[in-house]
């Protein structure tokens, strides 16, 4: 049988950026390993090659428990990183590549980990979904959006789910901080487009409309947004003022969350909504105003502040700014406290006498937004040990981006409790 960290590099290989050749060599992967261990994987595409694989396993219980991740990754440049990202190499102890972290690394410990209960003859204390996904790290719409509508059925049963963005180590002094998250902030991709009247560039302009947009961008930008502390939000700090033993000041949590480091980055982009400008489209030659411009925003709003936050960026924009979504989806929350998050940390302090689990609110989004849709809670928790030196967080998309052995083994080790 594949040790995990023999599955994470073999999955690294498939190059599957997404926009890309789709993920198609990675699911039939995925799906000859399962189907090689006596399972019956489900294959299914929502466009060529753009791939999806969905396994069941029988438990105890039939109340379900998805495990999904996804197949895709985002872009790399060989040349910014030390070695190839999509070789897998092993070095040092950590498996380099694409995906490292962001998330074959966590699918590798999936696979595992019920590879080794089915072996083993181990039945699930409920009913396991697993689901490998593509598409997450565009809109979900060839893998979430469409596994839930277009194959509701391979989810029956299913109450809660567990997939990226949580369950890893933050090094803090004697303890180690293991977030989970119960929520993520919502997404509101957006173009905006400015209309006014085309002319000569060398004469006075009637309504340009790429200056009534640059306006309208400078004041996206430099707005200061509120905070707004959710109640998971309020929970977190409540605990890393009690596990630091130093009171965190509310009315001052910017310079709060750059003083305590990666402590705080857990929450310093969870306070409060966001929007920033991320594309520009004006004009097609230096002496003519055009008469549209355009551009794309990336916005962010907390669990329950959608409407506070569309109406403020309405007023920033001005009423000569249009706006379309590209992409628009709810901020999901999942109970806490709840018996379920005290499943969850009570299998990373079984493997880790010094771990620390608290709750957690991602300041992005996952395919959690599309099971949301169908009813399923979903928590961020893919268990991994890191190395102090690992910045976790700068990893995602990030250069030279790798996963300790040991933390993906610790992983497994923490899956198997969870699950069995």
């Amino acid at each position: 049988m594949k040790s995990v960290a023999e599955i994470c590099s073999d999955l690294i290989r498939f190059d599957t950026t997404n926009p890309g050749s789709g993920e198609r060599p990675a699911a039939e992967y995925v799906a000859t390993l399962l189907a090689d261990a006596g399972l019956e994987p489900v294959v299914f595409e929502s466009a060529p090659k753009r791939t999806t694989v969905v396994a069941r396993i029988d438990g105890d219980s039939p109340d379900a428990l998805l495990i999904h991740g996804h197949l895709d990754v985002v872009p790399a440049d060989p040349a910014e990183w030390r070695m190839h990202p999509f070789s897998g190499e092993i070095v040092d102890g950590c498996v380099y590549g694409r995906g490292a972290v962001d998330m074959k690394g966590s699918c590798a410990m999936t696979l595992a980990t019920v590879l080794d209960l089915v072996a083993r003859g181990v039945r699930p204390k409920r009913d396991l979904v697993l689901a490998f996904l593509a598409d997450e790290e565009a809109t979900g719409d060839f893998g979430s959006r469409h596994a839930v509508t277009e194959h509701r059925e391979l989810f029956d049963g299913v109450t809660e789910a567990i997939s990226e963005s949580g369950g890893f180590s933050v090094a803090s002094g004697e303890h180690r901080v293991y977030p989970i998250a119960v929520g993520e902030r919502g997404t509101a991709w957006m173009t905006l487009t400015a209309h006014g009247v085309a002319g000569h560039g060398s004469k006075p302009a009637v309504d340009n409309p790429v200056a009534t947009l640059a306006h309208a961008l400078s004041r996206v930008a430099s707005h200061q947004w509120p905070v707004r502390l959710t109640p998971p939000v309020a929970a977190l700090i409540e605990h890393l003022s009690e596990i630091t033993g130093q009171r965190i000041d509310l009315d001052r949590l910017d310079e709060e969350a750059a003083r305590l480091g990666p402590l705080g980055s857990l929450f310093k982009g969870q306070i409060r909504n966001s929007a920033n400008p991320t594309m520009l489209d004006a004009g097609y030659k230096v002496n003519v105003v055009p008469s549209t411009a355009g551009a794309h925003v990336d916005g962010r709003y907390l669990p329950g502040l959608r409407e506070e936050f569309l109406e403020t960026m309405d007023a920033l924009l001005g009423a000569k700014i249009t706006r379309e979504f590209v992409n628009l989806e709810d901020a999901p929350a999942a109970p806490y406290p709840s018996a379920f998050f005290d499943e969850l940390a009570g299998s990373l302090v079984a493997e880790d006498p010094l771990a620390r689990p608290v709750p957690y609110v991602m300041s992005g989004g996952t395919d959690a937004k599309s099971f949301a849709r169908i009813g399923i809670k979903g928590y961020g928790f893919a268990p991994l040990m890191l190395r102090p030196d690992l910045d976790y967080f700068g990893m995602f998309h990030g250069k030279d981006e790798r996963v300790p052995v040991e933390g993906l083994e610790f992983g497994t080790r923490v899956l198997a409790r969870l699950i069995t």
